[in-house]
């Protein structure tokens, strides 16, 4: 990959000079930015664990991206991941800030995504929100760095140039990264097909306010975490053992709205459940198994961290 920062000229977003911009009128801006809207998209969420932060950081980028002299730059992706990625790393530094006064457990925003996403184990478990959780314990560096190269696979010295650090310091925020990455994740079942009748049955059960059936499908120490940011009913503290989540489950479903409707789709590359009334989304479920069954569930009810999953 060529250098990112290889621009010729003043025309770069730093300097936010335009004057440079009739000039790249031979290729089409837009149409190169368009192309690599998804994979900046891809990296600000996986680094913020927020789908309208993201979208922030992929509107900035567009910004810069807009005042430069597109005609002298070498390499579009890398530089406009090395935007992205400076963005994200900002955006949550001051996310971190307010996280800390945030009402009850904070969980990453929930996204539909691609059944390309899902065929990709590592795709897959690095847009999970259990592994999402567990990038919050690392500093924004650390998982920026992770992130780019762990889940996308950019070497040392193409994340150091995208970081603006160099090629021996990234290679030891890679190292912890690595080493706290693994401390921290939890083994869980990857495969989708087993993933989505385990998850249709506890759909199944909480349509029909089966408790039995629902206990059947929870691991005896299962956990459940709610976040509904103080603006719903949501616990705010975790419940645990399979008893008590199955009431809480159960109590949640009685609580839906007359109307509202419940369906599995691809939610953080695998199964979930999203319930809608109309085509407003009220909650986001997502299921993660060992064994077969269910030993966490995650559920969004905070309406402002919904957007990833409207129709």
């Amino acid at each position: 990959m060529d250098e990112p920062d290889a621009v010729r000229g003043p025309g770069t977003p730093e300097a936010g000079d335009r004057a440079g911009a009739g000039a790249g009128a031979g290729r089409d801006a837009e149409r190169e930015f368009a192309e690599h809207r998804g994979l900046l998209h891809a990296v600000a969420y996986r680094v913020l664990g927020s789908v309208t932060e993201a979208e922030d950081v992929v509107q900035d980028a567009w910004l810069r991206w807009s005042r430069v002299d597109v005609a002298a730059v070498a390499d579009t992706e890398g530089y406009l991941v090395r935007v992205a990625t400076r963005l994200a790393i900002d955006r949550l530094r001051s996310a971190r800030v307010r996280r800390e006064s945030y009402v009850g457990p904070w969980l990453p925003e929930p996204m539909i995504t691609s059944p390309d996403v899902a065929e990709n184990a590592v795709l897959a478990e690095s847009v999970s929100t259990a592994m999402l959780l567990v990038l919050e314990a690392l500093s924004p560096m650390e998982r920026a760095v992770f992130v780019l190269s762990e889940v996308f696979g950019y070497s040392h010295a193409e994340t150091a140039r995208f970081v603006g650090r160099g090629d021996v310091a990234v290679r030891q925020i890679a190292h912890r990264a690595r080493k706290a990455v693994e401390a921290g994740r939890r083994r869980y079942d990857a495969d989708q097909a087993t993933r989505r009748r385990v998850t249709e049955r506890f759909l199944a059960a909480c349509d029909g306010g089966d408790l039995n059936a629902l206990m059947e499908v929870l691991a005896p120490d299962v956990t459940m975490t709610s976040d509904g940011g103080g603006l719903t009913g949501a616990p705010r503290k975790v419940i645990r053992t399979r008893e008590h989540v199955a009431r809480a489950v159960a109590v949640l479903s009685r609580r839906r709205p007359y109307g509202s409707h419940s369906r599995v789709l691809q939610v953080n590359g695998g199964p979930g459940i999203v319930v809608h009334a109309g085509r407003t989304p009220l909650l986001a479920i997502t299921l993660h198994l060992r064994d077969g069954m269910v030993a966490a569930v995650h559920v969004v009810s905070n309406p402002e961290k919904l957007t990833g999953v409207a129709p």
